[in-house]
């Protein structure tokens, strides 16, 4: 394994209990705008599998996974700089694969296909695909691993930092949580470019139909999950 790889695409250990991240107390998170087409990729890799990711997701979980980018961005450029300083590219590069891939396996005929928790298959799916598109295995790899453990938080042990990256960012669209890591002014301006279209009704069913479908399934090791998706103040005035 070249360690070179492990800082370009978020493979580097970060604390799981995320002691890493700013406190409410201590967090800067000015007033900013964000413009999408100026902070997304522009390689040949990310345009095929957004092009992939786009006519396989509907709509609410295609703009979720972007505004998932914009805000995970936004926090890397604003509290964890040291992350980007060696391969900011290749950094951001995985980074948006990690989100255009995390959620499909949510779609009803991914579930349908197998027994596997959505977060564990959409990481195989991921990998696969990626690899045929010409990712370097230690990219594909780290979103393979970051998708599987995007809903794994924890108080033990270590996660990569794309797996953090995705669970914090995540969080924050889909639950409100950890509000202070971003200034209100970011999620108006996500929101203007890319619209939530109720999405917090629309995964909280998702979580539901999974629930039902595979009783055995990761998402319920997140107490309360569905209840806390259908219940996001931070985003409610943007449904």
């Amino acid at each position: 394994m070249a360690k070179s790889q492990t800082e370009e695409y978020g493979w580097c250990a970060v604390p799981r209990n995320r002691t890493n991240l700013p406190s409410k107390a201590t967090a800067n998170a000015p007033p900013l705008g964000v413009d999408f087409d100026a902070v997304w990729p522009k390689t040949d890799l990310v345009r095929k599998a957004q092009e992939y990711i786009q006519s396989v997701l509907p709509k609410e979980t295609y703009n979720h996974s972007l505004r998932v980018y914009c805000y995970g961005h936004t926090m890397v450029s604003l509290h964890f700089k040291p992350w980007v300083a060696k391969a900011r590219e290749a950094f951001f590069e995985t980074w948006a694969l990690t989100c255009l891939f995390h959620d499909l396996a949510t779609t009803p005929q991914n579930r349908s296909e197998t027994y596997m928790s959505f977060e564990f298959q959409g990481g195989f799916l991921a990998l696969q695909k990626l690899q045929s598109l010409g990712a370097p295995k230690a990219q594909a790899e780290s979103v393979c691993e970051a998708i599987i453990r995007h809903q794994d938080p924890g108080e033990t042990g270590t996660i990569s930092r794309m797996g953090q990256l995705v669970q914090i960012a995540t969080e924050f669209d889909n639950m409100g949580w950890q509000p202070w890591l971003l200034h209100e002014d970011v999620i108006k301006s996500v929101v203007q470019q890319l619209p939530r279209l109720k999405w917090s009704s629309c995964f909280s069913k998702t979580i539901e139909a999974e629930i039902a479908e595979k009783e055995w399934c990761h998402t319920t090791a997140i107490d309360g999950f569905s209840q806390a998706v259908a219940g996001n103040k931070l985003m409610e005035p943007y449904e």
